[in-house]
């Protein structure tokens, strides 16, 4: 099977979103880096409506180089989270528990050990009006060192190796907001301390052997 290109992906991936209603309307904004160039959904446009020739092509200095549409309008964002981190995917989304969570704490604290995937406490960027290059700097910040951020009374980024792994960390995210606001209609959640976190990360390096049976 031919691999799908990084247009077609994002239209693969934004379809994903919307239907599992991690966006709505033409919220939210995708894109995978290849080199110098950055495709990223457009702005103005529902994700489940996209075709890839509607996803615009930048250079990493914000320049329009292949697409008919403007770019979406976190791209300034997306940037920036490349030009600080290794990541080749940005998934943004204004999920549900997401932004609960994003518009209450100043961070989601770890209430399950699969929180190290994304790099244990979760922080909630400071607010700042959407695609400015003050929400890039202060989601530049809170990712440092992690695979997902909040961001203030907005929604969540993540960041990945690939649009598939982005992805998956934005699932992970709203599950882990979603345990914990649902946690809180029950009481107050428990947090894993750092020596019970470690504790997962040793079990994770040096599992249990089985032996064979004779």
């Amino acid at each position: 099977m031919t691999p799908l290109t990084p247009r077609e992906q994002l239209c693969a991936y934004g379809r994903r979103a919307v239907e599992l209603g991690l966006v709505i309307g033409t919220s939210g904004n995708l894109s995978a880096r290849e080199g110098d160039l950055v495709a990223v959904t457009p702005s103005g446009v529902a994700l489940d409506r996209l075709t890839p020739e509607m996803c615009p092509v930048v250079d990493v200095e914000g320049h329009l180089v292949e697409g008919d549409l403007q770019p979406s309008s976190e791209t300034p964002m997306h940037l920036a989270i490349y030009a600080s981190t290794d990541a080749r995917a940005v998934v943004h989304t204004h999920s549900v528990f997401g932004t609960v969570v994003a518009t209450t704490m100043t961070e989601l604290p770890p209430v399950h050990y699969n929180a190290l995937l994304l790099g244990g406490v979760v922080k909630v960027a400071e607010y700042a009006t959407y695609g400015t290059p003050e929400l890039a700097a202060n989601v530049r910040a809170a990712l440092a060192g992690k695979q997902a951020a909040l961001l203030a009374n907005h929604g969540g980024v993540t960041i990945g190796a690939s649009l598939e792994q982005a992805f998956e960390a934005t699932r992970l995210l709203e599950w882990l907001c979603e345990v914990y606001v649902r946690g809180l209609s029950v009481g107050r959640p428990a947090v894993l301390t750092e020596e019970q976190l470690a504790a997962v990360v040793e079990r994770a390096l040096n599992p249990p052997s089985f032996p064979r049976r004779a």
